[in-house]
């Protein structure tokens, strides 16, 4: 099952916060994405359990498809 969280107060004038600091700060944004993978796998157990993992995943999948499109 797929589950990315993706809540609409992440957005700007239709830009998603992600994009916004890869414009920002290019390949550098991509320490934001690792940064918040740990910390959700990292808390998960002690904070909102399976919902704290489907976080980082959709952190993860984030940084995947950027780094897949930073490759072609």
């Amino acid at each position: 099952m797929t589950k990315d969280i993706k809540p609409t107060y992440y957005q700007h004038d239709g830009r998603d916060v992600i994009d916004t600091m890869y414009d920002l700060y290019g390949a550098n944004a991509r320490t934001f994405l690792i940064g918040n993978i740990i910390k959700y796998v990292y808390r998960y157990k002690g904070k909102n359990g399976v919902e704290d993992l489907y976080k980082a995943r959709t952190y993860l999948n984030r940084l995947i498809k950027k780094e897949e499109g930073a490759k072609k």
